[in-house]
């Protein structure tokens, strides 16, 4: 099957009721047993195999491939019944997978390295996200203008693991917490705002966002990006790999039925990213419908920044490459956060990375004649309406 540069053609057609259905509950069969559970298709027909995939977060933008791969039909196609399984930070992801919860989970690298040095068997199968979406903002006249500027200010954090990249770009430049201050800042920009800290950390897909959609007092008008300062922890040391999906080590190794179901849920989620870059309205529009509760214009900025750190993919969506692989380890290595803790202490084993499984699902798609690099990809313009409306 032939696809266009900015069109992905439909493959199979789902309403958005029988979308949420998909995305929001389990299958009628029993899905206990993970991936092996398998149900009569609706008219009797093939069985379909029960999938739970965890997400690191709720639904939003920074998920939106897998929501479509839901909604246009794609897991369908490969004979999966997806059940997506939001966390709002109950649920630590890849915790779930190793616990046998759910058969694939998204998760950061450097946080899931830390689960699999603690005894988690999983394997990182496909990175989804090739670059880092993480930043540090700053207001345009604070003269911190990179990590070393750091020194004597308050630095915010989120902690809970999102740190690393902060304190890997810190040590290099020889600060720890003895000379910055880290402040714990919550998932939003109000401390920044209100003046508690120097610097705050953000994602280019939303709280950055967050930032551009809020109104300056001073002047009445949405702020713009002239009136911060912005270091991108892809430009140093600090950058690390993030979302990934996450499989249960084992299963890859022993469990056949497993391993046919892997390739076909990568083959789906794939052309779920897909969708997602070439139809972007609709990819924020359907992440709206399963359950996020941004404003259509920061959703569609999320949908848009998060396909940045996907595409182009010149070695193919999901294709871990070795030496970010590396450079993020290195640096989870060298990342001590304030209270004295390391994401991990020691490289990490083989069998926590393989390309096996995204290659085999890339060469069918390709065979499909499915563009799998995006090559050709162009993000859109979108104009943040105060308060993300």
């Amino acid at each position: 099957m032939k696809h266009s540069t900015r069109r992905l053609a439909t493959l199979g057609a789902l309403t958005l009721s029988a979308a949420l259905v998909l995305s929001a509950c389990s299958g009628s069969g029993d899905t206990s047993g993970g991936s092996g559970g398998s149900t009569d298709g609706a008219g009797g027909g093939d069985a379909t195999t029960a999938v739970k995939l965890q997400l690191q977060w709720l639904p939003q933008g920074q998920f939106a491939g897998y929501f479509a791969a839901a909604e246009q039909g794609y897991f369908a196609d490969e004979g999966l019944d997806v059940e997506i399984i939001p966390s709002g930070g109950d649920i630590v992801p890849q915790d779930a997978l190793a616990n046998g919860d759910v058969d694939y989970a998204i998760a950061w690298v450097p946080k899931a390295l830390g689960s699999v040095e603690a005894g988690a068997n999983i394997t990182d199968i496909a990175q989804i996200f090739q670059r880092s979406g993480t930043l540090q903002v700053s207001w345009a006249d604070s003269g911190i203008d990179s990590v070393a500027d750091f020194e004597g200010k308050k630095i915010g954090s989120w902690g809970f693991g999102n740190e690393w990249e902060i304190f890997a770009a810190m040590a290099e430049e020889g600060l720890d917490s003895s000379t910055v201050q880290i402040i714990t800042q919550d998932f939003n920009m109000n401390a920044f705002l209100q003046g508690d800290i120097d610097a705050a950390q953000a994602m280019t897909y939303n709280e950055y966002a967050q930032l551009l959609e809020a109104v300056n007092p001073e002047t009445g008008k949405q702020y713009t990006d002239a009136d911060f300062n912005v270091i991108s922890y892809q430009d140093t040391v600090g950058a690390m790999l993030q979302d990934a999906i996450w499989a249960d080590t084992a299963r890859l190794e022993s469990d056949t039925a497993y391993q046919d179901t892997t390739v076909k849920f990568l083959k789906a989620v794939v052309k779920g990213w897909i969708y997602a870059a070439e139809n972007p309205e609709e990819a924020s529009a359907i992440t709206i419908a399963a359950g996020s509760n941004w404003g259509p214009s920061h959703e569609l900025w999320m949908v848009n920044e998060t396909n940045k750190l996907i595409w182009p993919a010149p070695e193919g969506i999901g294709v871990i490459d070795e030496a970010a692989w590396d450079a993020t380890v290195k640096g989870a290595l060298s990342a001590v956060n304030e209270t004295g803790a390391s994401p991990i202490t020691k490289e990490p084993p083989a069998s926590a990375w393989s390309n096996d499984w995204i290659t085999k699902a890339l060469d069918e798609l390709k065979a499909e004649g499915v563009d799998v690099t995006g090559e050709s990809f162009t993000p859109i313009t979108v104009t943040l309406a105060e308060g993300g409306n």
